[in-house]
């Protein structure tokens, strides 16, 4: 009995291990959170309609 609870505590271990790599690994080649650069393109409008909420706008 105690052998098979040894063993699933071995498996279980390595599968949290596994589940750690692979976050580690995902986090590094995602740019470990960095934003992508602002447009430098004007926003669009619609006649005058804005593109932006009307709270946003800065006039």
């Amino acid at each position: 009995m105690t052998g098979s609870i040894a063993v699933l505590l071995i498996i279980l271990a390595a599968v949290v291990l596994f589940g750690v790599v692979g976050t580690v690994v995902v986090v590094i080649r995602d740019g470990r959170g960095q934003v992508p650069e602002e447009k430098s393109e004007r926003p669009w409008t619609a006649g005058n309609l804005p593109s932006l909420p009307y709270s946003l706008l800065r006039f």
